[in-house]
C-alpha cells in the first residue's frame, strides 16, 4: 500500500503506484469477467465457475441433510455433487475440513449453485473490504490516502485469487485482523478468541500458538483454546462422536494427503513447497523446510519480543504464518493485506534510509510476486517465498539495528 512520502524511489512514487494498481485491477478483473461471461456455469476454460465453492456447496448439502457419515467420503460427494450440479459430475474434492465448517454453509447450499456462489462471492469481498478498513482506520499515516489504499487493495492478487477460487481465506483474514484490533486494545482473552476460530484452517494457527506460548501470553492462549474447543463441540454436537474420530484420523494421517491438495504445486507460497520445488530428493527438502521453518520462528519471536510497534511485531506474525504453514495456496496470500497496510502506515513516519528502502523494495514484492507464481512451474523457485522471507529478516533487522528487547511485551 503506497502514500507519497512513502515511495522515494524516483521509479516508485505514488503516481505510479496508483497507476500500476489501477491497471492491473483493470487487466485481472476485466480478463476474469470475460472469462465468466458464458452461459451455464462453466467458464471459457470450462470449468465450473467458483472452482473450490463447489466442495463447500457439497458439504453444505451434507449438514441441511444431516449426512453426517458422508463428511470424509469422497465417492458419495462426488456422486451427491453431480446430481444436484451436473455441469461439475466427476469432480473429486479431498474432504479435510472439520465438521463444523460444514456448518456454516448450509444456507447457501439451500438455493441453488449459482445463487449460492453469488452469495458467497459478496459475502467474502464484502468481509475483505471490512478488515482492509477497520485496519486502515488505525494507520493514521494513510488517513489522507484512502484512494491509493483502496486501489490497490482491489489490485491485490491474493484478493483476485479468494474470488476465482471461492475459498474461506477471508474467514482467516477476519480472524487475524479481529485479533490485532483486540490487541492494540489489551483485550488479551477477546483477541485469543478470534484467534482461536482459526482452528477451521488448523495450518494458520501454528505459528499464533508457538508465538504466544512461547511469550507467555495465557489470556490469549485461553481465549484461542476456548474459541477452538466451541467450534468443534460444535462440530459434535450436530454430528456426534464417529464423524469427530474420522476428523481427528484425517488430520493425524494429513500429511500423507498433501500431494493430493497440491496438484498444482506452483500455486503454492510456503517454505515446504519452496524446498520441495526447489530440490529433488523428498528428505533433504524435509529437512531444509523443518530447518528454515525454525529459524522463521526464532525470527518472528525476536520480533514479538521486542519493543517494536504492535503493527510491525503483528506483521512479523503474519509473514511467519505464511511460511511456516505445512501447506498455504495463493488464495490465503490474503492475511497479509493487513500486514502490508500496517508496515506502510510505519514507513511513512520514518527518515529515508537504506533500512527504509529495502522495505518498500520488500512489500512491493510481496504484493506482487503471487500474480506470477505459476513461473515456479518452470523455474523450481517460488520467488514469493524468497521476498516474504527478506521482508520478515528486515522486521528483525530493525529489532537489532534501532530497537532494544523489551523483557516482555504480551504476558497477559
Amino acid at each position: 500500500m503506497a502514500t507519497r512520502s512513502l515511495w522515494q524511489q524516483p521509479w516508485l512514487n505514488e503516481r505510479r503506484m496508483r497507476a500500476q494498481g489501477l491497471c492491473l485491477a483493470l487487466m485481472v478483473w476485466m480478463i476474469y469477467a470475460w472469462v465468466l461471461a458464458t452461459p451455464g456455469l462453466r467458464d471459457r476454460n470450462g470449468l465450473v465457475k467458483g472452482t473450490d465453492f463447489l466442495h463447500f456447496y457439497t458439504l453444505g448439502m451434507l449438514a441441511n441433510e444431516h449426512r453426517g457419515a458422508d463428511l470424509y467420503n469422497m465417492a458419495e460427494q462426488t456422486k451427491l455433487l453431480g446430481e444436484r450440479v451436473p455441469e461439475a459430475a466427476h469432480t473429486v474434492y479431498l474432504p479435510l475440513y472439520g465438521p463444523q465448517v460444514s456448518l456454516v454453509f448450509g444456507p447457501f447450499a439451500a438455493v441453488s449453485y449459482g445463487c449460492a456462489l453469488i452469495s458467497w462471492w459478496a459475502c467474502i469481498t464484502a468481509l475483505y473490504a471490512a478488515c482492509l478498513y477497520a485496519v486502515w482506520k488505525v494507520c493514521p499515516n494513510l488517513a489522507r490516502y484512502g484512494g491509493a489504499v483502496f486501489i490497490l487493495a482491489l489490485a491485490y492478487p491474493a484478493f483476485f485469487n479468494l474470488i476465482a477460487w471461492g475459498q474461506t481465506s477471508a474467514l482467516a483474514l477476519a480472524c487475524f485482523t479481529a485479533g490485532y484490533l483486540f490487541l492494540r486494545q489489551e483485550q488479551w482473552f477477546a483477541a485469543g478468541l478470534a484467534l482461536g476460530c482459526l482452528v477451521f484452517k488448523p495450518q494458520l494457527g501454528l505459528v499464533v500458538a508457538f508465538v504466544f506460548c512461547a511469550a507467555g501470553a495465557w489470556r490469549v492462549i485461553a481465549g484461542a483454546a476456548l474459541s477452538a474447543s466451541v467450534q468443534l463441540i460444535v462440530g459434535w454436537m450436530y454430528y456426534g462422536s464417529a464423524v469427530m474420530r474420522e476428523y481427528v484420523q484425517r488430520m493425524r494421517h494429513v500429511g500423507r494427503l498433501l500431494p493430493l491438495l497440491e496438484p498444482r504445486i506452483e500455486q503454492t507460497h510456503c517454505l515446504r513447497t519452496f524446498w520441495q520445488m526447489l530440490v529433488p530428493n523428498s528428505a533433504v527438502a524435509l529437512g531444509l523446510y523443518v530447518v528454515s521453518a525454525s529459524l522463521v520462528l526464532w525470527l518472528t519471536l525476536r520480533c514479538w519480543r521486542s519493543s517494536l510497534p504492535l503493527g510491525l511485531r503483528y506483521s512479523a506474525l503474519l509473514l511467519a504464518t505464511v511460511l511456516v504453514s505445512p501447506h498455504l495456496t495463493v488464495y490465503d496470500l490474503v492475511i497479509l493485506a493487513p500486514a502490508l497496510l500496517l508496515v506502510a502506515d510505519w514507513l511513512v513516519g520514518q527518515a529515508v534510509n537504506g533500512l527504509r528502502r529495502r522495505f518498500v523494495m520488500a512489500m512491493y514484492l510481496v504484493y506482487l510476486l503471487p500474480m506470477v507464481g505459476i513461473l515456479a512451474r518452470w523455474s523450481h523457485v517460488q520467488l514469493s517465498v524468497i521476498a516474504m522471507s527478506f521482508f520478515l529478516w528486515l522486521l528483525w533487522r530493525g529489532v537489532e539495528i534501532k530497537q532494544p528487547m523489551a523483557a516482555s511485551t504480551v504476558s497477559a
